[in-house]
């Protein structure tokens, strides 16, 4: 199935919200290519700059089990290690080759002269959108990368040379190592950024190697903290893109959703907190351009059967249901129920309430069955830990002692 996944973004004309955001994916023309053919709407070209990066090696590792599933994704790599005129080549040939393609010309400078020399030149070879990038965690200069990002000065700074020296619409990309990414994401905005992209990589160790002692990768016997992706800072994300679109000044900014994303349902939650468009790097490191196949084609369901006929009508829907801690209601339980034509015996249930919750669910040795006694809160738990689909599912809800029935909302399908 076909929708319209069409969206304006930034002032341009977007065929899809699908993006491969600035990495190793889309380093060169023939890779850039194949994700055009492959239905991409647009990428974020890997980070250029003045700058030559000395890669080490090895300097990829992963979080979960080699050939299933990553959790995460550990990346020592830096920005493009090609000389700026053969990116700019590279860049001007998509352009002429794939013109209905969205061009995000990414770039990185160290001062205001390489901020606006770089800006200028992507814009001379056709780009649509700039995106500075004030987020790259494993740079070797502090004058680059997330140590910017995380000042709200430099950010200005650099934001102001950029759209001093351009014409096109500028996005920000900003850090998540840092508390309140919303203070320089407002920085860039006051100092000329249109929109926002993030999330970049979460600084991280992933593994340590039991062998040189060292974390992942070994080089040479050492190794250093660097970004981290992957579904493992999906939350993260979603997290850090909600805030930023609740807070007044931001609240009308686009976004471009980046972090995590894997499956259509991964897009449509970023298109729910606010994000007009997204960028995939980990998962098609992983897994290959085609699934954007599957993105489109889940998107376009979901749209079918929800009668939803523009892209747009989905951007920032769930927002009004995110909301302080203290504004949640409190005046009820919602209390599980276990389905016994379900429940194969496993006691996990049990063993997860006695042993991390509340001690509300009695166990019968002889039959092994699990029942949910009168100590239960509602923590839902049980749920949680549950092996089997639909097993455990809210049966009932109780208003606590003293407090006013009301409508309540329970979320009743867990599949």
């Amino acid at each position: 199935m076909k929708k319209d996944l069409s969206i304006d973004f930034l002032g341009v004309h977007c065929e899809n919200p699908f993006f491969l955001s600035s990495s190793p994916v889309d380093s060169d023309y023939e890779m850039v290519a194949k994700a055009f053919e492959s239905g991409w709407g647009g990428v974020a070209y890997k980070t250029v700059g003045i700058f030559l990066p000395d890669e080490c090696s090895p300097r990829f590792d992963i979080t979960g089990h080699p050939g299933g599933a990553w959790a995460g994704f550990k990346n020592m790599e830096m920005i493009s290690d090609k000389p700026l005129e053969v990116n700019l080549k590279n860049m001007a040939r998509l352009k002429r080759e794939y013109p209905h393609k969205v061009m995000i010309a990414s770039i990185m400078g160290s001062n205001d002269d390489e901020w606006r020399t770089l800006a200028q030149k992507v814009t001379d070879i056709g780009a649509d959108i700039i995106e500075c990038n004030f987020s790259c965690p494993q740079m070797t200069s502090s004058t680059m990368g997330s140590d910017v990002g995380q000042s709200p000065e430099l950010v200005a700074q650099y934001t102001e040379a950029v759209c001093r020296a351009t014409r096109l619409p500028v996005l920000a990309k900003m850090t998540p190592n840092i508390g309140h990414m919303e203070i320089p994401a407002i920085a860039a905005i006051h100092a000329g950024a249109k929109g926002i992209a993030a999330i970049n990589t979460v600084k991280a160790i992933t593994n340590l190697d039991l062998e040189c002692l060292s974390p992942m990768p070994v080089v040479n016997g050492k190794s250093s903290i660097s970004g981290y992706s992957g579904p493992a800072i999906k939350p993260i994300a979603l997290r850090f893109i909600a805030q930023m679109k609740q807070h007044p000044q931001l609240k009308d900014i686009p976004v471009s959703g980046i972090g995590g994303i894997v499956t259509w349902q991964d897009v449509l939650e970023f298109l729910l907190v606010g994000s007009s468009t997204i960028q995939v790097t980990t998962a098609v490191m992983e897994y290959g351009y085609r699934i954007v196949e599957d993105m489109a084609s889940g998107l376009s369901h979901f749209m079918e059967e929800k009668g939803i006929e523009k892209l747009s009508d989905l951007v920032g829907k769930a927002l009004p249901n995110i909301v302080a801690a203290d504004d949640l209601d409190r005046d009820f339980m919602v209390i599980p129920g276990i389905d016994q034509t379900k429940c194969i015996g496993c006691g996990r249930c049990y063993v997860s309430c006695f042993d991390g919750g509340h001690q509300a669910i009695d166990w019968d040795e002889y039959t092994r069955t699990p029942t949910i006694n009168n100590r239960c809160v509602g923590c839902h738990l049980c749920l949680n830990v549950c092996p089997v689909e639909n097993c455990i599912l809210p049966a009932k809800t109780g208003f606590k002692p003293g407090r006013k029935p009301h409508p309540v909302t329970v979320k009743r399908h867990y599949s």
